[in-house]
């Protein structure tokens, strides 16, 4: 019997458009919703949450936004859940939710006011004058964070390859040495 076939997946063009936002040190969130647009859900990285079994308060958050949330649209609505009590904290009192989506979000008018933005430090070439991902990463590590000015222990950067729909990130100060659980940032 002859397999079923499989084709070579295409190879995307290295040298294409990238986007880099700076990366946020808190925990995943996300909020769906329904096709009706009525039915808004909490989540963590890797479990739907309620206030009930929440994740550093986020489930409780969301119930508390419902009405400004439902202002996303229907579908799946990634960001960050971060500031005061989780991982650096920035030096913030409160906690904030900052949407990944930056071409989507950028523009407070059409981001629900309860909702931040991951800062967007480029949108260009992999490759040209300079080299973007150093750059970002120098600005980062000598003038801080730009989510919250002042904080200067910034985390890294996202990359998003355009063509390749993948997303990569690297850290600061040592990228080779992977996040452990527990260990001092």
């Amino acid at each position: 019997m002859t397999p079923p076939f499989q084709a070579f997946e295409r190879i995307p063009r290295l040298h294409r458009d990238i986007v880099i936002t700076e990366k946020l040190d808190g925990t995943n969130a996300v909020v769906h919703i329904d096709d009706s647009g009525t039915v808004v859900t909490a989540g963590s990285r890797s479990r739907w949450i309620t206030p009930d079994n929440d994740n550093y308060g986020f489930a409780r958050w969301v119930e508390e936004n419902k009405q400004e949330l439902l202002k996303l649209g229907p579908g799946y609505h990634y960001g960050e859940w971060w500031g005061a009590g989780i991982q650096r904290r920035y030096g913030l009192k409160e906690k904030r939710w900052s949407l990944f989506n930056t071409a989507r979000w950028s523009d407070p008018a059409v981001r629900p006011a309860c909702c931040h933005v991951v800062p967007l430090l480029y949108d260009g070439p992999l490759l040209g004058l300079g080299d973007p991902v150093k750059d970002c990463l120098a600005s980062l590590w000598c003038s801080g964070s730009v989510a919250a000015p002042g904080f200067m222990q910034p985390e890294g950067i996202v990359v998003f390859h355009k063509a390749s729909n993948h997303l990569y990130k690297v850290t600061l100060p040592d990228d080779g040495h992977k996040k452990a659980k527990g260990a001092p940032t």
